[in-house]
């Protein structure tokens, strides 16, 4: 049981305690002085958290941008789309069999609760799970690519049989198997989410092969895209 959780039982146990209990005139006193030790410890513990927190998010902000500048990533904030061009990601239209989608983009209050479960049941970070969905298909669920991938996350048939995905088209199934391979993948680089991007891309053999991000321009632009975005 932490500190935090402690102090609100002895509080719950303390107001208990002289609700029942006869008071001396000078009672009132020393509970308020007693009240205001306690909430300082909550405060303390509060304090704490927050700052571990901030640590925690600043190492992650400090490993993004050493990734996205080995990968050759501008470290300028990522400018969204004006209304002059619709497009919400990188995705190039063009690079699909589809030249004009079939589908408009998941709606986005729908897309972040499916972003976040599928990112919370396979411990993968949300905002790498949305960057990279945005990166492969632009949010749209219809999307089939020249090599064969299908669907919001861009799914290669072998990858679709590995996680037994009966329909890719279908957007929580598409993600669902999408981050569980990108968790393999990051377990497989041990964190290292430039090599984990890179074989999600272009495959793990080639980013073996390579012993790094791949030679490959495209592929070096995936990967410098989605950490640019995400150093922003």
């Amino acid at each position: 049981m932490d500190l935090g959780t402690l102090c609100q039982q002895a509080l719950r146990d303390y107001v208990r305690f002289i609700r029942l209990a006869p008071r001396p005139a000078d009672a009132d006193k020393k509970n308020v002085t007693l009240w205001l030790a306690l909430l300082l410890i909550q405060d303390t513990q509060a304090d704490r958290a927050r700052a571990a927190m901030e640590s925690s998010l600043a190492q992650q902000r400090t490993s993004v941008q050493r990734q996205a500048k080995a990968a050759g990533a501008s470290m300028a904030p990522w400018t969204p789309p004006t209304a002059s061009a619709p497009r919400e990601s990188q995705f190039d239209e063009s690079q699909s069999v589809m030249f004009k989608p079939l589908c408009d983009p998941v709606p986005q209050p729908e897309l972040a609760d499916m972003i976040d479960s599928a990112a919370n049941k396979n411990g993968v970070n949300p905002s790498i799970v949305r960057e990279v969905a945005r990166q492969e298909s632009g949010f749209r669920p219809c999307v089939v690519s020249p090599a064969g991938a299908q669907g919001l996350m861009q799914l290669m048939p072998a990858t679709q049989d590995q996680f037994k995905v009966i329909d890719p088209f279908n957007p929580m199934a598409s993600l669902d198997a999408g981050t569980k391979l990108l968790k393999q993948l990051l377990d497989r680089y041990h964190g290292d989410l430039s090599l984990a991007l890179s074989a999600y891309n272009a495959g793990a053999g080639t980013v073996d092969k390579a012993g790094g991000i791949p030679q490959i321009p495209e592929t070096q632009n995936y990967v410098a895209n989605i950490l640019g975005r995400l150093n922003q």
